[in-house]
């Protein structure tokens, strides 16, 4: 039997399906996400819940002309598969293959990189800015989320949409959630909307009752509008969208593909900023998914069947050493804070929000917020630990120089997926957060080389370290390799792992094991390495590195962040401000963001696995040693 999808290969293609087959392509796109990302991982239950509002999307605009503006960007699936892109998909995430976010260099389609919450607005105002200088007649339409549109961003966007004097459609997926459960007063607000039937009646009934008195009653309907509004206010709490001058729609049916086809189509003959409020379920049509929406968020390979990982977990990861230490130190200290923004599931601390909910902070799609509120919770004299993913901590850089730093506040960072994060591509990967922090005054930044020592610095960083300090570690297995060396950590102390001449390796986080099996290899050709631990990269070593030189010719730093202000750049400015005579090698990534790919790809592509970096060290040692 013939697909329906299949007859979509273009953009646009979709015009050309009749209306009374929607319902069924639906179920067939459905059923093509479980099959891609039961396949490659990725996020499942987002797109899920997007397929009809999608559907509906794509018959209102023409593509490329029109511009879609995706917030998060990794409910974009639907749109790619609508866009030609379905054969593509069945590769997604993979090395230069689809990505999971929209990207105009994949195609021009996708009107802009999409990655970080809360950009949509933003974006599509600036569209809609330039639509009227270029006196255009493209359509414009933002989707978000009810969990994105808590960020501050999005707050600053619907600010300045009064200014607009033209069409902008706003598309509000709301599905009570971002990742795990929406928290604060907007998603409050909109929980009253959703439960406001007394409006959606008592307007359609005035409507009704108005339109159908005999010749004045259009005249009638126009005359009190202003009386509406006012009706609007008794039984929509606060309708904060209208009285910031955004027509509000809704709440409609998000899964309903004609309602919203209706409601878009409506919206685009005002003209003036509008918003459509859809309700949608999470995960739809996939019964687990529907269920446990925070589980299916994104997924690794599964069993479409059971909903089992198909990924074999040999140990536990980063992340769950930080979850169980901190529920250890918390139980030791009651002064101990975590504080998550709309993570407490993928940063561990769902855990420690059971255990100790009166010490734990969800503050949504807000990093800002977070870094400033833990900034006064240490000033009260609390120990406040931000988890946040590197990349999402690069928002909260001003919080962190202005609100932590200036007064040297004990704010503890817990920078989860710091450096190469793989499949999520170039938004997410965490390579720069070791260079914007280490240019601020009062920050120690800190990287463990497997598990124990995680644990060793999380307990110096809460209970020793007195200021504001940064624990990075990588989004991979935790392992026990290298646990017979564990010495004390001390401030701003490297630690010697290994004692040898002429070749010095220096090496950081995940980087350090690499340097150690270099080290042997080295050792077959003759070479006796040094290895040492960089623990601490806000601070150069110096002293170590002098009683170095002494018997090394060549150094090498290795880690797994851009070059530009990483700790090789600062340490090679530090051994020629010292006059040292040692010649070093970086091994750093270059200056560029990284492509999906998986974190081994994306490691031999771009020089750092064993192999690479041992041929490098080989070519320069030739003359020295």
């Amino acid at each position: 039997m013939t697909k329906i999808l299949d007859s979509i290969r273009e953009p646009n293609d979709i015009k050309k399906v009749p209306a009374d087959q929607l319902d069924q392509l639906s179920e067939e796109i459905r059923d093509y996400l479980l099959e891609v990302t039961s396949r490659n991982g990725g996020h499942l239950a987002s797109n899920l819940g997007m397929v009809e509002i999608t559907i509906a999307l794509h018959r209102f605009m023409d593509f490329p002309k029109d511009k879609l503006v995706f917030d998060v960007g990794h409910q974009s699936y639907v749109h790619k598969i609508l866009t030609g892109r379905k054969d593509q998909l069945m590769s997604l995430r993979q090395l230069d293959s689809v990505s999971g976010f929209p990207d105009p260099q994949e195609s021009d389609c996708d009107s802009f990189v999409a990655g970080h919450a809360s950009t949509s607005i933003a974006v599509a105002s600036g569209f809609a800015a330039a639509r009227q200088l270029n006196k255009t007649d493209e359509k414009i339409v933002a989707v978000i989320g009810d969990g994105a549109i808590t960020g501050g961003l999005t707050m600053e966007a619907l600010n300045n949409l009064s200014q607009l004097k033209s069409n902008l459609i706003i598309v509000l997926n709301d599905n009570e959630r971002s990742i795990a459960k929406n928290v604060g007063g907007m998603a409050n607000y909109l929980g009253r909307i959703r439960t406001s039937n007394r409006y959606t009646a008592v307007k359609k009934a005035v409507r009704k009752a108005i339109n159908s008195i005999p010749v004045v009653g259009d005249y009638l309907h126009d005359g009190i509008y202003n009386a509406k509004e006012s009706i609007k206010r008794l039984f929509v709490p606060g309708m904060m969208f209208e009285d910031m001058g955004i027509i509000y729609i809704g709440p409609i049916d998000g899964h309903n593909i004609e309602q919203v086809y209706q409601a878009l189509n409506n919206a685009w003959r005002l003209n003036k900023p509008v918003i459509i409020h859809t309700l949608t379920v999470k995960g739809k049509g996939y019964k687990l998914a529907e269920d446990h929406p925070a589980q299916f968020h994104g997924v690794d390979r599964f069993d479409i069947k059971t909903g089992q990982s198909l990924k074999v977990k040999k140990g536990p990861s980063y992340t769950d050493v930080f979850s169980a230490k901190m529920l250890e130190l918390a139980k030791k200290d009651p002064d101990v804070i975590a504080i998550t923004a709309a993570m407490p599931y993928g940063t561990g601390l769902y855990d420690f929000h059971k255990q100790f909910p009166r010490r734990f902070y969800d503050v949504g799609i807000a990093e800002e917020y977070a870094v400033t509120f833990a900034g006064a919770l240490a000033k009260a004299g609390k120990k406040p630990v931000a988890a946040i993913y590197s990349t999402f901590l690069q928002r909260a850089y001003d919080q962190i120089v202005n609100d932590v730093c200036m007064q040297n506040l004990h704010v503890v960072f817990a920078i989860d997926r710091a450096g190469i994060v793989g499949n999520d591509g170039k938004t997410h990967q965490g390579i720069f957060d070791e260079a914007f922090l280490t240019t601020v005054p009062n920050m120690t930044v800190m990287s463990p080389k497997n598990r124990q020592e995680l644990e060793d610095m999380l307990e110096y960083a809460i209970e020793v370290h007195n200021g504001p300090i940064a624990v990075r570690y990588p989004r991979s297995q935790a392992g026990e390799e290298l646990s017979e060396y564990r010495q004390p950590i001390a401030c701003n102390r490297n630690e010697v792992l290994v004692r040898g001449k002429k070749i010095l390796l220096l090496a950081t986080g995940v980087m350090v094991k690499t340097a150690m099996k270099v080290r042997e290899e080295l050792l077959n050709r003759g070479y006796e390495a040094t290895v040492v631990n960089i623990r601490f990269l806000s601070h150069i070593d110096i002293d170590l590195i002098k009683e170095m030189a002494a018997d090394h010719q060549l150094a090498v730093m290795m880690e797994e962040v851009v070059y530009t202000n990483s700790y090789s750049q600062r340490l090679q400015a530090a051994m020629k401000e010292n006059g040292i005579d040692m010649k070093l090698l970086p091994i750093t990534l270059e200056d560029r963001y990284l492509e999906h790919g998986s974190i081994e790809e994306l490691r031999k592509r771009y020089g750092l696995d064993e192999d690479s970096v041992l041929k490098k060290i080989l070519d320069n040692a030739e003359g020295i040693i």
